[in-house]
């Protein structure tokens, strides 16, 4: 077999009685497919949990972890506020403030942007060098500001100069799962770690939740009535979770090095940041209205394929609804693996986690500590 250029982790994770994605409206987020409606719960979502988790594997406790901040105060936050106390002349900082922000957010209207800390860190040292060198000259220090940023034959490229001299520019996060910049694309990022929407493999099971909050200090001339009445939309499901991991993007990302030369590169930051990954993707629930709710989960099954070949979802499983029952939304999962196995070989390596007793073609069972491991392990090349 070919070395191993994907991981793919299949997930069922239930739910009940929450609202773990909302809409603009405050109701569920929704998907029709195979002709019935699912309850969803996006990416992005997914990954916000993921990335911001506070747990033993979270992004943050692993050694090298490198921070990235979206946000649109990266200069004025980020960059100059440790610069203020300094005793720089208020116009000279103003001015390379302003310089910095300008081609940061050139063309974005000042749209929160994904800033790595090491890229904070840069311009940081720019902005300290210009205002000791122009700290009598506003006109000077501006104009030494721009000129960080090669902007070359109008091309929106300001932040080139800060990837070329920083590793992980974006940070970990960056590194994991892109970055995209409209007005700059030598800021672009392609995402390692590719998250499609959870959906639900059953058609959606949904309740409008009537709620009413007492008045504790009622006296005797109030109503019998409650001080508000309201409801809100509650969700029951069990979803099918599909992520990508691109192990030649992720170990360039993190290295620096090029795709082509994964193999070649150090790869154990990319393995422990898999086996952490791996743990949040499990056990990281999504979800609002913590306190009414609880919306707290660990997958009931996580599948993970390591292979060459092009990713596919297994999606397709439950096109047709499953029975809302985690044993039948197993046997659907495998049904379809076997159907896929049959019709294109089967190409990839496999291992799975199960709560309850079950087996997938030619898969090991192994618990969620070990899984991980092997996830990790596919990594760094120490599985044969």
């Amino acid at each position: 077999m070919a070395t191993p250029r994907f991981l793919q982790i299949h997930t069922l994770h239930s739910y009940p009685a929450a609202l773990l994605n909302r809409d603009d409206s405050g109701l569920a987020k929704r998907m029709p497919f195979g002709g019935a409606v699912r309850t969803r719960i996006s990416s992005q979502c997914l990954k916000r949990h993921w990335r911001t988790a506070e747990d033993d594997f979270a992004l943050k406790n692993i050694d090298g972890f490198t921070d990235a901040k979206r946000t649109r105060k990266a200069i004025s936050e980020g960059v100059m506020k440790p610069l203020r106390d300094a005793g720089i002349a208020n116009e000279v900082l103003q001015a390379v403030e302003n310089a910095f922000q300008a081609k940061l957010y050139d063309g974005s209207g000042n749209q929160p942007l994904l800033v790595g800390l090491p890229e904070m860190e840069y311009l940081q040292r720019k902005a300290e060098a210009i205002c000791s060198e122009h700290s009598d000259d506003a006109d000077a220090a501006k104009k030494a500001a721009e000129d960080i940023f090669h902007t070359r034959r109008g091309e929106g490229n300001n932040m080139r100069v800060m990837r070329e001299a920083t590793q992980m520019p974006a940070g970990l996060i960056g590194a994991l799962f892109g970055r995209m910049v409209t007005s700059d694309p030598a800021a672009n990022i392609d995402a390692a770690v590719h998250v499609a929407h959870a959906f639900t493999v059953h058609a959606e099971e949904s309740e409008s939740d009537y709620f009413s909050v007492v008045e504790d200090l009622k006296d005797e001339d109030d109503d019998a009535g409650a001080a508000h009445i309201n409801d809100t939309e509650l969700t029951a499901g069990l979803f099918y979770g599909y992520v990508v991991v691109n192990m030649p993007g992720l170990v360039s990302n993190i290295t620096g090095q090029p795709a082509a030369e994964w193999q070649n590169a150090d790869r154990a930051l990319a393995a422990k940041v898999v086996e952490h990954l791996t743990h949040l993707i499990a056990t990281v629930s999504p979800g609002a209205k913590l306190g009414s709710t609880a919306p707290y989960a660990c997958a009931d099954l996580m599948l993970i394929e390591a292979g060459s070949r092009q990713p596919r979802s297994l999606a397709n499983a439950f096109r047709s609804p499953a029975d809302a029952q985690l044993n039948a939304a197993v046997e659907a999962l495998r049904g379809y693996l076997d159907k896929l196995d049959a019709a294109y070989n089967a190409r990839e390596i496999r291992r799975f986690m199960a709560v309850e007793d079950c087996e997938f073609p030619q898969a090991e069972r192994l618990n969620m500590d070990d899984l991980a491991g092997w996830a990790a392990a596919i990594v760094s090349g120490g599985v044969e």
